[in-house]
């Protein structure tokens, strides 16, 4: 299997006040990795990091091998990283379409309106409400409808790695399930990687094959899914 993702001694701060520590990570393409850790130790702020949303101090981020540390979020989204940040940000007054529309801008590098019309079949498929409510304006649905949205619209992008940022917070449990089996199918199917923040563990260890403790802005444990469960490392997420 191949590498898609390096990290390299990857350190950011706010500031002068360092958040990540001489991060290391690798991910294999198709891989799904879960980032765990209580409130505030870096989760969000390496997710950031990666996307280009939050500036590499110092370390590499490489990219199929070709480091993209220097790149703006614009640039890595073309390259084939989407997000998912935490609380959606889906645009409330586009309709569920002309919102994809912005993700499929992404993969064309023209503006939304030139980037063709409809919602992918691909996308139907995955998210087959999505389809029927297409003419809907994203600030009339419910919470769990907006996050299979902010999934789509990165999707559009065709992106190789997708980061999500606490995916299930404020979603109701039947939605948080039918999330879970539609992030094992973008691995399955799609051949997308994941790196998803989550602090529901079991929700993490449906789909994900490996994970990565965080405590103060450093990785402090990394495994597998298969041979470790939730309740084994979960007693390191709240240290």
């Amino acid at each position: 299997m191949s590498t898609l993702l390096n990290l390299r001694q990857v350190y950011a701060a706010y500031g002068k006040a360092p958040v990540l520590f001489d991060i290391d990570l690798d991910m294999n393409k198709g891989g799904a990795t879960a980032l765990l850790g209580r409130n505030g130790v870096g989760k969000t702020t390496l997710l950031n990091t990666i996307m280009g949303l939050h500036r590499l101090a110092s370390g590499e981020i490489l990219l199929e091998g070709v480091e993209v540390g220097p790149l703006g979020a614009h640039e890595r989204a073309r390259r084939g990283i989407g997000f998912v940040p935490q609380g959606r940000h889906v645009f409330p007054h586009l309709t569920v379409e002309e919102n994809i529309q912005v993700g499929l801008s992404a993969l064309t590098g023209r503006p939304p309106s030139d980037s063709g019309k409809g919602v992918p079949d691909y996308i139907r498929e995955l998210f087959p409400k999505l389809g029927q409510i297409a003419g809907r304006q994203a600030g009339y649905l419910s919470g769990g409808e907006q996050q299979q949205l902010a999934i789509a619209r990165a999707l559009a992008g065709r992106p190789q790695l997708l980061l999500l940022d606490e995916p299930t917070e404020g979603v109701q449990p039947s939605v948080v399930q039918q999330i879970q089996e539609v992030l094992s199918r973008i691995r399955t199917e799609l051949g997308v990687s994941i790196i998803i923040v989550e602090q529901n563990l079991d929700f993490a260890w449906g789909f994900a094959d490996r994970y990565v403790v965080l405590q103060r802005g450093r990785v402090v444990r990394e495994g597998s899914t298969e041979n470790e469960s939730s309740a084994e490392v979960s007693h390191l997420i709240h240290v």
